[in-house]
């Protein structure tokens, strides 16, 4: 499954796009609306894109998900609209027999996404102004937690 919606989601729809009974993992990611943005009070999100581009460039994430880890059940859903502090905008879901590359490669979807996939952000704040945002760079654990792959 790769899908652009307007509807909520849910963990139900995904996990179930990607179970099976040879799955002993079945990790899954969901992006939430969260209230502030580098400490700036956020009010709501407004996401925009154009879903047959964005859904095609999902499914190629698939396809390179398939060939670094030999895995062929991923979904991932993004929300477009108006969304509120709290709400579900991107789930991604990997199966796998072993967790570590059920991690591994949900990991490597999303960060992909962020990179790939043409959906647009808009940034509403508390105090009333808006901004178009282009998506955040990859951050990977390091001890400051800032340290940029590019």
């Amino acid at each position: 499954m790769f899908k652009i919606t307007t509807e909520v989601i849910t963990g139900a729809e995904v996990r179930e796009a990607v179970e099976g009974p040879d799955a002993g993992a079945v990790t899954l990611f969901f992006g939430t609306v969260r209230n502030n943005t580098h400490g700036r009070a956020v009010k709501h999100l407004e996401y925009e894109a154009y879903p047959p581009m964005a859904e095609k460039k999902m499914s190629e994430i698939s396809q390179e998900v398939s060939k670094k880890w030999g895995l062929d059940r991923v979904a991932m859903i993004h929300r477009v609209g108006r969304l509120e502090i709290g709400e579900v905008s991107v789930a991604v879901a990997v199966a796998s027999p072993h967790r570590k590359a059920a991690f591994e490669a949900c990991q490597y979807a999303m960060d992909r996404l962020k990179q790939i996939v043409p959906i647009w952000k808009r940034e509403v704040w508390a105090d009333g102004e808006a901004e178009w945002v282009k998506p955040d760079a990859v951050f990977f654990d390091t001890p400051d937690m800032r340290k940029t792959s590019q």
